[in-house]
């Protein structure tokens, strides 16, 4: 898995991506970003390379075309349709597995950031085991509706600490969660996380997250022998 850019075609669209390994090509995390924003998002970015620095490798793709983010009414409409999004990234995740040619298979994981968030539960409860882990930061899982109950994929939901409401919406949806599931509250961290040090701690939660998962999904483990760790959002250091 090399690095470099991809156009990745999709029912009525061509969309643009990174694709970057990190020398493991057994592992990938697929990025899917929040409404006005795109695969150069720079706090995904910085997840990302947080990520390859383990070893797993990563896309970040833009959900809509250039033309689809001119900003006019139907784009307003184009980037809150959760369902389009979610298919989009299918369409993705299946575009990907297709290319990966080690018979062993490759184990993915999904990072929702906002509205993607939703988009990637709704992905990964229709592809069931194939979505080995999910991580949302600050994300609507909320608005994956009746879809979160299907989720099989271990599930860990960042939220900050400054972002009450956010925090009221994540705590509901992991209840309706009946995966391997987490809640992290990062201390004095607003939805965005940018407060010295908040983003840092996203990147180290979510790779602690994707290497255990992503790890045993590559080494063909099924979903009953995944470990969920503390429901406190006290993730182990390190």
């Amino acid at each position: 898995m090399k690095s470099r850019e991809v156009e990745i075609p999709v029912a009525g669209a061509t969309l643009r991506g990174d694709l970057q390994g990190a020398g493991d090509e057994s592992a990938l995390v697929i990025f899917a970003h929040g409404s006005g924003s795109g695969r150069l998002s720079p706090r995904n970015r910085a997840v990302a390379a947080a990520i390859r620095a383990a070893g797993i490798g990563t896309l970040l793709f833009d959900l809509l075309t250039e033309e689809e983010e001119i900003v006019d009414g139907r784009t307003a409409e184009l980037r809150f349709d959760i369902a389009l999004l979610a298919r989009r990234l299918e369409a993705v995740t299946e575009w990907i597995a297709a290319r990966h040619v080690d018979e062993r298979g490759l184990a993915v994981g999904y990072f929702g950031a906002s509205t993607g968030a939703a988009a990637a539960l709704i992905a990964a409860s229709r592809l069931g085991e194939r979505i080995d882990a999910v991580v949302s930061r600050g994300g609507r899982p909320d608005l994956a509706g009746p879809f979160l109950e299907h989720v099989v994929s271990p599930t860990l939901l960042v939220v900050g600490q400054g972002d009450p409401e956010v925090i009221v919406l994540n705590e509901q949806a992991l209840s309706q969660l009946a995966c391997d599931r987490d809640i992290a509250i990062v201390p004095r961290a607003g939805h965005l996380f940018e407060e010295p040090g908040a983003l840092e701690e996203v990147a180290r939660l979510a790779t602690h997250w994707f290497h255990r998962h992503l790890a045993a999904g590559s080494a063909g483990a099924t979903a009953v022998q995944r470990r969920s760790v503390r429901g406190d959002g006290r993730l182990p250091r390190g």
